[in-house]
């Protein structure tokens, strides 16, 4: 047992550098783990990125935040933030509390001990529940999570990796499942396949005058707000749901803005009315893989990898999808998917990820196992009653 001691560090603390480096350290020559840029979390004025981790994010409008570092000595040790997003207890009526960007080292004393600080910050602030780990907090539209299955295969853009032993932290802890999210993998894309629900798709826009079209990235702006507009009514039922604010829909825009392909985002519209979108982006983590080396892993040298390479991925995730609540039941879902990935293939792609996906959305799980794709990943999301 190494000695060790917690600081905590405040929001717009320079320590926060030691923060982010943290899995650096820890995942160091880990073949799957990918990070996202430095500049997600510390911001950047030269890639337009304010930085999850400064005040300048719109998360900090509707939350209190705060960080805990394990150190011993020089040595990083592990990490975790504790947060109360107000928006989203507002919208549950709910007092729950949440952790995330965990990590830690093979050690249960370190991670109890950073698991022991945001629960005693949480519960000092009149939390019931502590729920995690996502980044800051558990919306559907954060990275969160943690890997129960699935631990030798990469993750794709925006999803999180970590080894077996933190699920197992976790539950020594005392946590309990909350809830599980699927991903499902095509590992080779066949025209074949796409045949299977072209029969359906054919049979279904005819019958209930169902038009689509791809997204136009000369009015990006509005396709973004349009996709929001669905996803916040497709999606107001489902756990973990909490609507996309504007500042958010901004910043969503300005990420997708230089990876987004056009044929790979469709809307579905009934009768002229907007009723469903679905799409999917290049896995840009293919490009992002950290090659251990400096400068190689530096923002400017990672982001012009993704801009060199990112005609040249073959891996695509789907991972927008929803369809309004009146427009159900209807196909639509067939439709969209089978236009997605015929156009995938067009494209190039040969292999589809579609993720994250509750555990009880059996309409969609359903849909992409009949196209043939096969669950190969799990992630948890874990409470502790207080």
């Amino acid at each position: 047992m190494t000695e060790f001691f917690i600081e905590e560090i405040p929001l717009g603390d320079g320590r926060l550098r030691d923060f982010v480096e943290v899995p650096w350290r820890l995942y160091r020559g880990d073949p799957s783990w990918t990070p996202p840029l430095r500049a997600d979390y510390l911001g950047s004025r030269l890639l337009g990125l304010p930085g999850l981790l400064t005040p300048l994010h719109p998360y900090h409008q509707h939350a209190e935040v705060t960080h805990f570092l394990a150190r011993s000595g020089s040595d990083l040790l592990g990490r975790i933030s504790a947060a109360i997003n107000r928006r989203f207890n507002e919208y549950y009526h709910s007092e729950i509390g949440f952790f995330g960007l965990f990590e830690t080292v093979q050690d249960f004393e370190v991670a109890q001990a950073l698991l022991d600080s945001t629960r005693n910050w949480v519960a000092e602030r009149g939390m019931k529940v502590l729920r995690g780990p996502g980044e800051y907090s558990n919306a559907t539209h954060e990275r969160q999570g943690i890997l129960i299955s699935g631990f030798e295969h990469p993750p794709t853009v925006e999803l999180t990796h970590n080894p077996p032993y933190y699920g197992e932290f976790l539950e020594q802890y005392g946590f309990h499942k909350a809830k599980d999210y699927y991903a499902h993998v095509g590992d080779e894309l066949r025209p074949e396949d796409a045949s299977r629900l072209a029969r359906i798709a054919d049979h279904v826009r005819t019958r209930y005058g169902i038009t689509t079209r791809m997204a136009d990235l000369k009015r990006l702006d509005e396709e973004i707000q349009l996709l929001v507009k669905i996803y916040n009514e497709a999606w107001a039922q489902n756990w973990g749901f909490l609507p996309l604010t504007d500042e958010e829909t901004h910043a969503l825009a300005e990420s997708l803005r230089p990876v987004l392909v056009p044929q790979l985002l469709r809307f579905a519209y009934v009768n002229g009315e907007p009723a469903a979108v679905a799409g999917g982006i290049p896995d840009l983590y293919v490009a992002l893989r950290p090659r251990w080396r400096w400068p190689l892993d530096s923002d400017l040298v990672r982001m012009v990898r993704v801009l060199l390479q990112r005609r040249r991925i073959r891996r695509l995730r789907g991972m927008f999808f929803g369809i309004r609540p009146p427009f159900r039941q209807m196909g639509i879902d067939a439709i969209l998917f089978h236009e997605v990935v015929a156009a995938a293939m067009r494209l190039g792609y040969t292999w589809l990820e579609t993720s994250m996906m509750l555990e009880d959305n059996d309409a969609i799980i359903r849909l992409v196992e009949a196209f043939g794709l096969r669950r190969y990943k799990t992630w948890r999301i874990y409470d502790l009653d207080l």
